[in-house]
C-alpha cells in the first residue's frame, strides 16, 4: 500500500513539474549585440544568449513576465522583442522592462 502511495505521488509531482515549464521556449531581441557567447539566468529561466539574441529553451511561466524580462534586461541590456510564442511582452511593459537597462 504505501509504495503504491509513493508510485502515486511520484506521477503527481511529475505532472506538476511538467505544468511548470509548459510555456517551452522563450526568446529575447536584444537592441545591441552582445560580444561574446553567454549563459545568464533570468526569470527562473537559463538564457543563451549570442550576438542580438537570447533563447530559453525551457522557461517557467513567470520567465515571460515584465519581472522576468527585466532581470534579463538587467544581464544583457535592452531589448527589442520578448516573448515565448503566447505571450509577448510589448508597448509599455517593454518600455518599463528596458528601463532598468545600465547601458
Amino acid at each position: 500500500m504505501k509504495l503504491r502511495m509513493l508510485a502515486a505521488a511520484a506521477v503527481l509531482s511529475m505532472t506538476f513539474a511538467g505544468a511548470a515549464y509548459a510555456d517551452g521556449k522563450v526568446t529575447a531581441s536584444l537592441k545591441a549585440p552582445l560580444a561574446a557567447k553567454t549563459k545568464v539566468v533570468a526569470g527562473g529561466a537559463v538564457f543563451a544568449c549570442e550576438g542580438d539574441s537570447c533563447v530559453a529553451v525551457k522557461a517557467p511561466a513567470r520567465a515571460t513576465t515584465v519581472a522576468g524580462c527585466k532581470a534579463l534586461v538587467k544581464e544583457v541590456g535592452a531589448l527589442t522583442a520578448f516573448s515565448n510564442g503566447k505571450r509577448a511582452i510589448e508597448g509599455e511593459d517593454l518600455a518599463a522592462c528596458n528601463a532598468v537597462a545600465s547601458n
